[in-house]
């Protein structure tokens, strides 16, 4: 069964900085590609940020390129997602989601498992 959890989430100024971890089990995690999406209130899930486990093609979206950075630890199977400058316009439920092919710009259709999600909320 495929487990994704989220952690590392919380409440931070504008301008900080937090760490997003997503720790996966139960497929065989080199051979995914792993995303984060977030979701906020009234607006559709987005993808931010996804990796590819097979060759480490990396994929950001405009509103974050320059700020966040998505790694993975094969050794952990844990990806993370590095986000720095926050700005409130960040806030949002944040996810990871497995993928079994990769696709350019993390197309939502592509992902089939999610976490629970983390909230990250950016004050002022």
């Amino acid at each position: 069964e495929v487990q994704l959890v989220e952690s590392g989430g919380g409440l931070v100024q504008a301008g900080g900085s937090l760490r997003l971890s997503c720790a996966a089990s139960g497929f065989i995690f080199n051979d995914y590609t792993i995303g984060w999406f977030r979701q906020a209130p009234g607006k559709e899930r987005e993808g931010v940020s996804c990796i590819s486990n097979v060759d480490g093609r990396t994929y950001y979206g405009d509103s974050v390129k320059g700020r966040f950075t998505i790694s993975s630890d094969n050794a952990k199977k844990t990806i993370y997602l590095q986000m720095n400058n926050l700005k409130p316009e960040d806030t949002a439920v944040y996810y990871c989601g497995a993928a079994a092919v990769w696709g350019r710009r993390c197309p939502l259709d592509y992902y089939g498992s999610w976490g629970q999600g983390t909230q990250v909320t950016i004050s002022s």
